[in-house]
């Protein structure tokens, strides 16, 4: 008798539960549980056969960077925002003492490594990076409120999808506390 290694047996339980969910939920929830196998380290199926009459194919889901257009949109996006950022009286003074430049090759940077793309981001965290902003000038929720709508409109500007201005928006807000220092 061949005994199963504690991975096997893992991926096994993984894989079954995978076909239980997918029997109530619909086919989103498939990429969920394709990421999550790949990340517990299992090799990441193509397919899990769930029965005889149910097999379920992986689909290659782009990265939000991919969606978006890669290293050029993300370029773009961020030169737009700036300009935008800088015109907008309710943000501007955020940036009086800043190098644009400067600023701009870590917010594309930062961004490619948020949507998914290579990760080369190499500058202070959210809480490190703002706390001065915070404690020194008001830093607060209408002025991160206002830096999403600029990046909201952004990527409206360059005709991107509402679905991934959505996923975008969810990113932003998800370093809302750390950005406020909270």
């Amino acid at each position: 008798m061949r005994h199963s290694t504690p991975d096997q047996l893992a991926g096994k339980a993984l894989q079954a539960y995978f076909c239980h969910i997918n029997n109530f939920y619909n086919k989103n929830i498939a990429k969920v549980f394709f990421f999550a196998y790949s990340a517990l380290g299992f090799e990441q199926p193509h397919f899990f056969i769930c029965n005889e009459r149910q097999t379920i194919m992986s689909e290659t889901t782009a990265t939000l960077y991919e969606q978006l257009g890669g290293e050029a949109a993300v370029n773009a996006a961020v030169d737009i925002f700036y300009r935008k950022v800088l015109s907008d009286h309710r943000i501007n003074r955020f940036f009086d003492n800043t190098d644009m430049d400067k600023q701009a090759a870590k917010q594309k940077s930062f961004l490619t490594m948020a949507f998914g793309g290579p990760n080369n981001y190499s500058g202070a965290d959210m809480r490190q990076a703002h706390a001065h902003l915070v404690k020194k000038l008001g830093l607060d929720d209408s002025h991160f409120d206002a830096v999403v709508e600029d990046l909201a409109a952004t990527l409206q500007e360059l005709n991107v999808p509402q679905e991934l201005i959505n996923q975008v928006a969810a990113i932003a807000e998800s370093t809302r506390n750390d950005v406020l220092d909270r």
